[in-house]
């Protein structure tokens, strides 16, 4: 049996909210609330849901750039929240990230030889002139020329840019990406060419994805298992195939519905949600959907579901369904 790359347990994040002259903690936002799940070696994992819900933080918390109020994320059997500030640099060789706005996230004052050369400076890998070698066939790797090497970044398209993101992320050949939104911010057309790019180099690396997307489509296109989150909870999971072909839960039903049709005689009927998403400061008792289910009763109002397989490898939070 292959052991999982990745494994969070029980993972919640609680932002304290202060207020008057003393600041003092008048209540916390629970951003990502008993979240669960695990990443297969080389699979692609999707985290979906409305803006807000805790996909991006809980994408941080598994790179220990926050760190959880509660709970274990177990990257290759080791509880990276137990190790050392010394040991967690060295591990960050195989644990990456592509961030969502590919312009904020490279330095405006360093040329792209720089920036893609950097995690090599850090993780002290080859010598100069090994370095820039390496830095030239990461960047024709994702499309870019060598006569890039000493440009900035604001002279690049967007789609370039995240190119140049997405070359510094697998520098250091890592087992583990973290996608924070990596397409939201692309033109349609050049969202495709990205796709394809991540998947092809998945596919010669062997790298795992969590892909943190709103975009159900490409989800869809790229991921081997989807999760649902809704307001910090996970309230779905399962294969692609499952989840979409069929959706259990009434949010992830609600979602799927939204999606745009690319046959004009398509007829799916789009759910519509009455309501806004409640406060997670103050997130309502039982099922924290059942303010905005067209199925609820009673009960969802007073029991918390939990995340219970209906089929093989197809988990649903839902009392009704």
């Amino acid at each position: 049996m292959v052991n999982s790359l990745l494994e969070v347990q029980d993972l919640r994040k609680h932002f304290p909210v202060r207020a008057g002259v003393f600041s003092r903690v008048m209540g916390h936002i629970r951003a990502v609330n008993d979240v669960t799940f695990s990443i297969e070696p080389g699979e692609v994992f999707g985290l979906v849901g409305e803006s807000g819900c805790g996909k991006t933080t809980t994408g941080k918390m598994v790179l220990r750039l926050i760190k959880p109020t509660s709970g274990k994320v177990i990257f290759e059997g080791i509880d990276i929240m137990s190790i050392s500030g010394e040991d967690m640099r060295r591990l960050r060789r195989k644990m990456q990230i592509i961030f969502q706005d590919p312009y904020a996230s490279l330095n405006p004052r360093m040329t792209v030889g720089s920036i893609v050369s950097e995690p090599f400076h850090i993780h002290k890998i080859g010598n100069p002139h090994e370095r820039l070698g390496m830095s030239v066939e990461l960047l024709a790797k994702v499309g870019i020329g060598s006569d890039s090497l000493n440009r900035y970044p604001h002279e690049f398209s967007g789609g370039q840019r995240q190119r140049i993101g997405i070359a510094r992320a697998i520098a250091l050949k890592p087992k583990l990406i973290v996608c924070d939104e990596p397409l939201s911010a692309l033109d349609v057309s050049i969202q495709a060419q990205v796709t394809n790019l991540l998947m092809d180099l998945r596919a010669e690396q062997n790298m795992a994805y969590l892909f943190i997307s709103h975009d159900l489509s490409v989800v869809e296109h790229m991921c081997d298992r989807v999760a649902v989150m809704y307001l910090g909870k996970i309230v779905e999971e399962g294969s692609s195939y499952d989840v979409y072909s069929n959706p259990i839960h009434p949010y992830t039903e609600a979602l799927l519905s939204a999606t745009p049709q690319a046959d004009p005689k398509s007829t799916q009927n789009r759910i519509l949600l009455k309501g806004d998403v409640p406060s997670p400061m103050n997130p309502p008792d039982g099922c924290v959907f059942h303010t905005r289910c067209p199925i609820a009763t009673f009960d969802c109002k007073k029991i918390t579901p939990q995340l219970e397989a209906r089929e093989p490898g197809h988990r649903v939070a839902c009392i009704v369904k």
